[in-house]
């Protein structure tokens, strides 16, 4: 009887192992099909800023963008590529981080920037002209590295000139 309850431990054991790691293969499945990671750089006049960007393509990526982050690291963003430019709007519903949303031409010229969106509102943001991508940031990342409409974004998603 001994041996039976373990052989029955082990098996259960086994089951529970077995079940994790194919958990772990679903979530790492799952995360192989999020959004590419990508370097970007923008080029302000105090220097070239890099930033390591997701890529939100698909429409189900462009809808979910950063909803339902608790943090964005310093130097992370999302890039939204709208192609071809067009006019853009944006809002921040669901999601719980402040944003700065960098509007960005065909050219890769910044047309606008939105600062400090606030987190959950359900307030269009506007591109105010026609964009081929946008970039989120945290909060605050324009004004600390010097970034302004008219700066060059360096990214293949833009045609540089």
């Amino acid at each position: 009887m001994n041996c039976y309850r373990g052989a029955g431990l082990n098996r259960l054991h086994a089951g529970l192992l077995l079940a994790a790691v194919i958990a772990l293969c679903v979530f790492a499945g799952f995360g192989a099909r999020a959004a590419s990671v990508q370097p970007l750089e923008i080029v302000t006049k105090s220097g070239v800023q890099v930033f390591s960007v997701e890529m939100a393509t698909t429409e189900e990526e462009k809808t979910t963008g950063l909803m339902y982050r608790k943090e964005l690291p310093d130097g992370r963003g999302m890039l939204f590529d709208f192609s071809p430019e067009q006019q853009v709007s944006m809002w921040m519903k669901n999601t719980f981080i402040s944003l700065d949303m960098i509007f960005i031409r065909a050219d890769g010229r910044i047309l606008r920037i939105a600062e400090n969106t606030e987190p959950q509102s359900t307030r269009i943001i506007s591109s105010g002209g026609p964009a081929k991508g946008v970039l989120e940031v945290i909060a605050g990342t324009a004004k600390k590295y010097g970034i302004e409409p008219g700066d060059r974004v360096a990214h293949p998603l833009f045609n540089s000139r």
